[in-house]
């Protein structure tokens, strides 16, 4: 058992022998956990079973979990590339009980799977176990005990560690408990006990955790608060597949086994370097843009795409580190989503949403690249030519005002900066840059449920109190109702008064809230007397419906029953664009190909919006073609319809999952003519519903992602009507018939440009007709150097460019500043030129920023050339003037 395959698929049949059930990996994008931006552990998909807030219908699993450590208390990226181990991206073999066995079974689990399937050598294994500490638990004597029983090993082979060691937690909060590790020596000759706690070296000799078995027993629920019992002990081990792959590959470094080796080989031929296994930077950088491929290819795979907030902004700084290195290397060309391309092919079989998404993959990492590639140079140059270094001693410090630069106008990630900084001798100020970037920050919105974070514990509370709320929307508009709470400012309160808004919680609704793109319902509560208005409705926590209202009449009471009635014509419109929003996926995987993959949605009563992955505009003709084909699927007036089904069953079909759901075993499959998908909201009854469909817009959003708008019904129809609208005032002011508007204005625009062809050149003939025009002989000499201003009114900037040069050159070396008021008289004009051999002494940007600066504006360029413009042209002459002075100051 060599390959990575085998050893995965060996693995999950161990333990599906011992009655556990094999899981799939969950996606790495956390779902409804705000403790964590990635899963960064096989348990985390079970933290809810842990607690038991969640029952499944086993109570043994077993998995290969994807997981991602570049944040929080499990960060590894610094360490990757550095170290033999370390990684952003990986895979996570484990075993769990919820509340079955525990430690014997589990500890006999592990030995019989490293005897007999593995065939480890005990000479080379040690165990450790939890001494216990104040604030935790006590000594964990009985793993201790079970190690020596069940595997016959000496007491020297288990070792006390402290809770750093040997104490598991996912975050600050949930689930946790003591934990027991085996550890295995790596290098040559027999291995001593008494050694281990020493740092391996770099290249993967000495002791290292391969597989680490934690006893939950406790869950924290607030960050340092007391560890509280689970409801029962159960068992989370994690064995990584990469450090169990070293052992039975025989090589030292996790980068030498079959899933990231040949990787880093594709980085070396397209560096055209040789892979040393070393520490020299050339291999360190191989290394890094190895395992920064695998965790991009993942991310992506899974919809996120690089950004600049959240998840898309880890993704983006984990990419562009990868570039840099490339570049360090001497890769010329983008290269990045070739070795995703690898990636791909090493882990397609085990993650095939990889294989699937391969065209996309490529397309963004490659997108990615060549825009960072774009400001990657001029950003190491700001680098290198940075003089306001602080000093400490003989260390250079960059400022954070200068960090934050790089990041904001050049996309530098903060570690990126920090990583070349280490690679070049100096530091940079951390907090300096926090400012910075926090000032940046000042205008943050809250969420639309007030303060989420806070107001989060009063929704689980209600869920927790009276469970879920029933979902009725599907067949009803209206229904009974019980309100199980009422939210104001975060906190429950007993009533709302007239004219009193908050939130209302009820036992069951009609009313759909916000989710998967969909957005809330709006309607009426009635009961006895009063009327309440619904202006929206949301999901605050999973499973819970939240309304948010506004009392018109009389008392709202918490436990009162009323009745709740949704707006009907709201709804339909909403239904209608919804059902429209898949057709429309389904017309532009049609005409774009299967890259395009939703991004996101918004599906209101007046409109949609449709976020896809696209790496470039579409074309006028496939525009047209897709708006054709959503309008064709209309007319077939085809039955609109929905199934429950597993997710086996779906996939099997052929449906398509939006990223940004959640699923359950069980999914809603939505099938509209052509269109298959997931999806859980609420549609028309068939596409003859929809009416007309026209596409608003179309523009780009982010990189590597695109937004279209479209319209459908009496909202297209009106949309139309607008356009005809303009249409026929555009005709009526060029008196023409509408169909002859654009001939009418190409004739005009043509008229414009030869008029101003013509003031340009009699501009220029004004300017080179003699001696009145001509100001060189108001030229002054600065030591040697030719300095001229003049104010030359009625020409534009282009003409102005071209005399300055042409006064440069007669009397070169020269500095000529010129300015001149704009066509309207508002603004001031200024072009300076200076030959190339004055530039060390006279620099044409410092010119025109002293003389911007008086005339009211800003402006900026080149050593030899720059330009600037101001709002005050009645300072001109004051400006112009300041050459001389500026000439004098520089001796």
């Amino acid at each position: 058992m060599t390959s990575s395959r085998e050893i995965r698929s060996s693995f999950l049949r161990f333990f599906e022998s011992k009655g556990h059930t094999a899981v799939p990996s969950a996606a790495v994008v956390t779902q409804n956990d705000p403790t964590l931006m990635f899963t960064n552990a096989g348990m985390v998909p079970f933290k809810d079973v842990f607690t038991g807030k969640e029952n499944r219908d086993y109570t043994r699993a077993t998995s290969a979990q994807k997981c991602i450590r570049m944040s929080g208390k499990h960060n590894d990226l610094e360490n990757v590339g550095r170290t033999a181990r370390h990684h952003t991206f990986f895979e996570m073999l484990g075993n769990f009980s919820f509340g079955d066995y525990f430690k014997r079974d589990a500890i006999a689990f592990a030995w019989e799977f490293f005897q007999d399937h593995l065939k480890l050598d005990p000479e080379r294994i040690v165990f450790t176990v939890f001494e216990g500490e104040d604030g935790y638990c006590e000594e964990d004597t009985e793993s201790a005990k079970l190690w020596q029983d069940i595997t016959g090993c000496e007491p020297e082979r288990v070792i006390r560690c402290n809770a750093k060691e040997n104490f598991w937690q996912m975050g600050a909060t949930g689930p946790c408990g003591p934990c027991t590790e085996i550890h295995y020596y790596l290098g040559d000759g027999k291995p001593d006990p008494r050694t281990f706690g020493e740092e391996p070296s770099p290249d993967g000799r000495g002791w290292f955790e391969l597989w680490n078995l934690v006893f939950m027993q406790f869950n924290r629920e607030k960050e340092n608060g007391p560890l509280l019992p689970l409801p029962a002990p159960s068992v989370d081990t994690g064995m990584g597949l990469e450090r169990i792959a070293v052992v039975q590959q025989g090589v030292l470094s996790n980068y030498d086994i079959d899933l990231l080796s040949p990787i880093v080989q594709r980085a070396a031929e397209i560096s055209g370097k040789t892979y040393g296994g070393t520490m020299q930077e050339d291999d360190v950088s191989m290394r890094v843009i190895a395992d920064h491929a695998r965790l991009a290819s993942i991310l992506i795979s899974e919809g996120v795409f690089p950004g600049n907030s959240k998840r898309e902004y880890e993704l983006r700084r984990v990419a562009r580190r990868a570039i840099r290195h490339g570049y360090r290397l001497g890769i010329e060309e983008p290269f990045f989503h070739l070795c995703c391309d690898k990636v791909i092919d090493l882990m397609g079989d085990a993650y095939p949403q990889l294989e699937e998404r391969r065209a996309l993959i490529a397309d963004i990492a490659q997108d990615e690249e060549v825009r960072f590639r774009r400001t990657l140079k001029g950003g190491l140059d700001r680098l290198r030519k940075n003089t306001e270094w602080n000093k400490e001693g003989e260390t250079k410090e960059l400022p954070g005002d200068i960090a934050f630069d790089l990041y904001e106008t050049y996309g530098f990630p903060l570690d990126l900066t920090e990583v070349i900084a280490e690679e070049e001798g100096f530091t940079v100020d951390r907090p300096g840059f926090d400012e910075a970037l926090a000032k940046a920050k000042q205008a943050s919105a809250g969420s639309k449920l007030n303060d989420a974070t806070e107001t989060e514990r009063v929704y689980y509370a209600l869920k927790e109190e009276h469970g879920e709320t029933r979902f009725l929307g599907y067949d009803a508009e209206e229904s009974d109702a019980k309100v199980l709470g009422l939210i104001v400012d975060g906190a429950a309160v007993d009533s709302l008064g007239a004219n009193a808004e908050g939130w209302a919680v009820l036992d069951q609704t009609p009313f759909y809230g916000e989710k998967g793109g969909q957005t809330g319902d709006r309607g009426v509560l009635r009961t006895g007397g009063a009327r309440i208005e619904v202006l929206d409705t949301q999901l605050p926590v999973e499973g819970l419906i939240a309304h948010q209202i506004r009392v018109s009449e009389g008392t709202l009471k918490a436990g009162a029953t009323l009745n709740a009635s949704l707006d009907h014509g709201w709804r339909s419109a909403i239904r209608r664009n919804h059902s429209a929003t898949h057709l429309l996926h389904w017309a532009l995987r049609e005409v774009v190909g299967a890259t395009v993959a939703q991004k996101g949605s918004l599906v209101s009563g007046d409109r949609l919006r449709f976020d896809y992955s696209a790496t470039k505009p579409l074309t006028a003709e496939q525009l047209k073609a897709v708006e054709d084909k959503v309008n064709e699927a209309v007319l077939k007036n085809t039955a609109i319809s929905t199934e429950e089904q597993s997710m086996d069953a779906a996939k099997a079909r052929g449906a398509i999952g939006i990223f940004e759901e959640k699923y359950g075993d069980e999914v809603r499959v939505l099938e509209i003519g052509e269109s298959l998908e997931l999806c859980g909201g609420t549609h028309a009854h068939r596409t003859g519903d929809i009416g007309l469909f026209t596409i608003l817009s179309e523009s780009g959003l982010a990189a590597g992602v695109r937004r279209i708008e479209a319209a459908t019904g009496l909202d297209a129809l009106s949309h139309l009507r607008e356009v005809r609208g303009e249409l026929e005032k555009a005709a009526a002011t060029l008196k023409s018939a509408p169909n002859e508007v654009n001939l009418r204005i190409e004739k005009a625009l043509q008229a414009q440009r030869d008029l101003s062809k013509e003031i340009e050149r009699l501009q220029k003939e004004m300017l080179s007709g003699g001696d009145a025009s001509d100001p060189s002989e108001a030229a002054k000499d600065f030591g040697g150097v030719k300095v001229l201003g003049a104010v030359l009114p009625g020409v534009d900037t282009k003409v102005l460019r071209e005399r300055a040069d042409q006064l440069r050159d007669k009397l070169a070396p020269a500095v000529i500043l010129l300015g001149a008021p704009s066509r309207d008289g508002k603004k001031a004009l200024l072009v300076c030129s200076v030959s190339k051999e004055a530039t060390k002494r006279f620099r044409a940007g410092d010119i025109v920023k002293r003389a911007a600066g008086i005339v009211g504006g800003g402006g900026g360029g080149r050593p030899d050339f720059a330009q600037a413009g101001g709002s005050d042209p009645s300072k001109l002459d004051d400006a112009i003037q300041d050459v001389y002075a500026y000439a004098e100051a520089q001796g």
